[in-house]
């Protein structure tokens, strides 16, 4: 994408992330690649639903300032790393997603198979253990995540989203927020089921080998299990045969009534 263009879009993504509440005040930064194989990324210190190309600085490889004013983000290290792990990544997104921060905080993994579309499309989002923001320890640690996932939490922190370009980074961003609100919403009610490990390896295999996804994981979308964690491949133990399963999951009618009269007559007495 062309300098101007990419600059017009990322400072729309900056104030979209702001709009949908994927960040507050002077959090989160973002990122792209220009044709000449510079970075074009967004200031230290700016406000995403204010920002204007002023806002916007251009750094080479080594993330050293080539133009712009003020400084790149203090987080710039990784960026980087994602850009050098993944040639495929065009674009970063890092925000502060709140519900997905909560995940984090409350030790509750995202990297579960809940919704089709997801598993389909995003396949699960890992955490990365915690290190301070802004550090070269924090891009270490990220490094082999990026090289797996589009979409990472960092412990307490936030997420990091990739994309060929900045609409698919951001929109990796707002699935992983929406399906971190569909699953709290899902546990507030009583608990989120999960998806039988069967369905979840063909979703994760179909989407791999229909719509891409990070190299290192298409390269298992017809393994067993295709780059999905044990969590979602581990199958369900098998119903026994004293309780034979019907079409919804339960008990056959037949054995519905029949548990249901023996109910009665112990209550009567005459069981």
């Amino acid at each position: 994408m062309h300098e101007r263009a990419a600059r017009q879009m990322m400072i729309r993504v900056a104030h979209l992330c702001y709009d949908r509440g994927l960040l507050v005040a002077m959090d989160g930064n973002l990122s792209c690649r220009l044709p000449g194989g510079e970075f074009l990324c967004t200031r230290a210190g700016c406000h995403k639903g204010l920002i204007t190309d002023e806002d916007l600085i251009v750094v080479d490889r080594a993330g050293r300032k080539l133009r712009g004013l003020g400084e790149p983000t203090s987080e710039l290290r990784m960026h980087l790393a994602a850009y050098e792990e993944r040639p495929d990544v065009g674009a970063v997104v890092h925000a502060h997603p709140p519900v997905a921060v909560a995940f984090t905080i409350a030790d509750v993994s995202l990297a579960r198979c809940v919704l089709p579309e997801v598993v389909l499309t995003l396949g699960v989002v890992p955490t990365v253990p915690y290190r301070t923001t802004g550090t070269e320890a924090l891009a270490e640690v990220l490094r082999p995540y990026l090289r797996a996932h589009d979409a990472v939490m960092m412990d307490r922190h936030g997420a990091v989203c990739l994309g060929a370009d900045l609409l698919r980074a951001f929109c990796n961003l707002e699935t992983l927020e929406h399906t971190a609100k569909i699953i709290k919403a899902a546990r507030d009610l009583g608990g989120a089921k999960e998806l039988p490990a069967e369905e979840s390896v063909k979703l994760r295999s179909l989407g791999l080998n229909r719509y891409g996804g990070p190299p290192e994981a298409v390269l298992k979308a017809d393994a067993p299990g295709a780059d999905l964690p044990a969590a979602c491949t581990c199958a369900a133990p098998a119903p026994t045969a004293a309780a034979p399963v019907g079409p919804a999951g339960g008990p056959q009618p037949d054995a519905q009534v029949e548990a249901l009269v023996a109910a009665v007559l112990r209550a009567m007495g005459r069981a």
